[in-house]
């Protein structure tokens, strides 16, 4: 396997040094489609960039051409902006896919057979460690347990996370070597899954990971910048040339400065840090500046304020529909929500909380309401995925400048299980795009990936029409909040931009901003969903530099 992860990093390297940017390039005979500066829809035919990859002119069918020292010929293909996630874990997707991928299992033991295959193919790996696993997607009506892992895989530590990043699964020997027993008590915002006698069943939620985390051999620093490799080379075969990645922790943010500096960071990272301390350490008392002719900035901090929906951790209002006893896992308190907001804003960091339930989505945007009465101008609070919300608070979300970064995927994928969760009355708030907009909102579209593929095209299939790849359930699920075919194009490249401080830089094709677009084989706002989640991405240009395709 080692080769071919250095053969994933050299690729990327050739990728971010190919052929230098061009003085004064005209790309003619294109069928260019880009959100202007006043949020509408623009047509134009050609674009020309400097040599330094920003844009100097965009251009209609009848504009006289300007003499430049490069024309190159875009065959009449549609050209759109680069595609922009604006909520993933970069380093996850790079770990994700060099470990043990669960994310298409449909059974508890379809993911032990493979999880078997994985370990008898890898007898050297000291722990085995991957990621996707999702019991409601197996229909097995429980968390499984470390016996079951057991039973596959026993000489070694096995250490699994849930697909929404919200829950671990470990064999015996795993929470053996951690220490973890019937008298370890669950962490604040955390929960140990338990057996009949009180010893931990195999699952950990939330704040609970830790229990187990830190016995997990750190990754080295090499094996940081190959994961980093992986993670850019699936982001631009979609397409994505700029990302939030959230909740960057320091070993993160070297890995990336690494390759800056070595010209191997060929996407665009708005990074969102871990904690104050990350804040502190990395980035000092103010954000960034913009490094690496703006491939870099570390400008905001993620909080979290409750867990997901899927392993019950989501902080709901009333209790879960499918399980009286609790209503979810509040991370924070109140107060320490606020006092970490207002520690970030004094330094004039962007706040972005993930926040998934209605009790917190209610908490944040209470939060939000009062620290803006202390922190004025433009601050861009950011409410991170934002599922679950209570009809009644869904006018606030467009107060105070409030972004609502979500994920159309997990909508489709979450479709049955928020279902069961909260039960039929209580649906009108789930994934509420169209009311969020409506209230005043912008809308920043990303995928969560690993825990979503980064796939914008299947993203923005999904914001317009509610349904999944097999294009269910008929009509769309809730249909009244999709969105149109601009909006979704706009959640995933200006608004994005706008979202991590980025306009004026990258994410619309207009004159001054970096000349990062992509040529692709359909028109987005006009193909059909179906069709949509088709598209090919021929080339990916960033910074007026082709970095894939022909």
């Amino acid at each position: 396997m080692r080769p071919s992860l250095f053969s994933a990093l050299a690729a990327v390297s050739a990728l971010a040094l190919c052929a230098p940017a061009f003085a004064d390039t005209l790309i003619d005979n294109v069928d260019g489609v880009t959100i202007d500066q006043g949020g509408k829809v623009k047509r134009f035919n050609a674009i020309v960039f400097d040599e330094a990859g920003t844009i100097t002119m965009v251009l209609e069918r009848g504009d006289k051409r300007p003499k430049v020292d490069y024309r190159l010929d875009g065959e009449g293909r549609v050209m759109v902006p680069g595609m922009i996630d604006a909520h993933v874990h970069v380093m996850d997707m790079g770990f994700a896919a060099l470990t043990l991928d669960l994310s298409d299992t449909t059974s508890l033991e379809n993911a032990l057979a493979k999880i078997k295959a994985f370990a008898e193919a890898n007898p050297g790996r000291p722990w085995i460690l991957g990621r996707g696993w999702n019991q409601e997607k197996w229909g097995l009506g429980r968390f499984p347990t470390a016996a079951e892992l057991d039973s596959v895989v026993a000489d070694r530590p096995v250490w699994l996370e849930r697909a929404d990043n919200h829950a671990n699964w470990a064999n015996s020997l795993a929470i053996q070597t951690a220490g973890v027993t019937a008298k370890t008590a669950d962490p604040a915002g955390g929960k140990v899954i338990r057996d009949a006698k009180g010893a931990p069943a195999g699952v950990f939620v939330d704040n609970a990971i830790a229990l187990v985390a830190k016995v997990v051999p750190a990754p080295r620093p090499e094996d940081r910048d190959l994961a980093l490799a992986k993670a850019q080379e699936v982001l631009l075969a979609k397409g994505v040339t700029a990302v939030a990645d959230m909740g960057t922790k320091p070993a993160d943010w070297t890995a990336f400065r690494r390759a800056g500096d070595e010209g191997r960071l060929a996407i665009r990272i708005m990074s969102y840090a871990d904690s104050v301390e990350t804040l502190e350490l990395m980035a000092g008392p103010e954000p960034t500046g913009w490094l690496y002719n703006d491939r870099l900035r570390m400008g905001g901090i993620k909080l979290f304020l409750d867990g997901a929906l899927g392993s019950r951790g989501a902080s709901l209002k009333a209790p879960y529909a499918d399980d009286h006893g609790t209503r979810g896992l509040a991370l924070l308190s109140a107060s320490q929500l606020r006092n970490l907001m207002s520690r970030a804003a004094m330094d004039n960091f962007q706040t972005a909380v993930h926040a998934i339930g209605d009790a917190a989505n209610a908490e944040v945007l209470a939060a939000i309401a009062e620290l803006s009465e202390s922190y004025k101008g433009d601050r861009r609070w950011r409410i991170e995925h934002a599922q679950i919300l209570d009809p009644a608070d869904i006018a606030r979300m467009g107060q105070h400048g409030v972004i609502a970064s979500m994920q159309p995927l997990h909508q489709t994928s979450d479709r049955l299980m928020a279902e069961a969760r909260l039960g039929p009355d209580r649906l009108a708030g789930a994934y509420p795009w169209r009311s969020v907009m409506v209230a005043g909102s912008k809308l920043a579209f990303g995928s969560d990936a690993p825990v979503e593929p980064a796939d914008p095209w299947a993203g923005m299939a999904a914001a317009i029409s509610r349904t999944d790849a097999a294009g269910e359930p008929f009509g769309g699920w809730f249909p009244q909040q999709t969105v149109s075919r601009e909006a979704a194009l706009a959640g995933f490249t200006a608004d994005a931009a706008y979202a991590g401080f980025a306009d004026g830089r990258f994410g619309r094709l207009i004159p001054g901003e970096r000349a990062d677009f992509l040529l692709i084989d359909r028109d987005p706002l006009f193909a059909a969903p179906e069709a949509l989640r088709e598209t090919k991405v021929l080339q990916v240009w960033i910074g007026g530099v082709r970095v894939r395709g022909d």
